[in-house]
């Protein structure tokens, strides 16, 4: 497994803890670029219960909540880490006036698993934002 070098405005991190708050940074720049660099390359995202992707999909789908135009708030509440793998429980938040004048509010509690890659930073190998939601 390898990885391109990173942007080092993204914070990548050598603690699986942490891996939600360097999402949230990644997040907070609202590019989309350097959100997919907290992702493995093949990483899945699960933007709707039931419906995974990955690659050019999951960048799309990454962007169209960047295109809101707010922060997510994040509150881990589990890491359970094996290895080089980490199941995450993650609490999540995006609220506030979107670009078209309106209140947003989305909030799930994610079932995310990272990876330790040759780096020693971690990344997403599934994101799945709404985790606890049924299809």
């Amino acid at each position: 497994m390898t990885f391109d070098a990173h942007d080092p405005s993204v914070p990548l991190t050598t603690d699986p803890a942490q891996h939600p708050a360097a999402f949230a940074a990644a997040f907070a720049t609202g590019r989309g670029d350097l959100l997919d660099q907290v992702y493995e390359p093949d990483a899945v995202l699960v933007p709707r219960p039931g419906h995974p992707v990955t690659g050019a999909e999951r960048r799309a789908a990454n962007e169209r909540f960047l295109a809101l135009g707010l922060p997510i708030t994040v509150h881990p509440r589990h890491t359970y880490v094996v290895d080089d793998i980490a199941l995450l429980i993650v609490d999540w938040v995006i609220d506030g006036i979107g670009p078209d004048g309106r209140h947003v509010h989305i909030e799930g509690t994610a079932t995310d698993v990272a990876r330790r890659g040759p780096d020693g930073r971690w990344r997403y190998v599934i994101d799945n934002p709404f985790g606890t939601a049924r299809p």
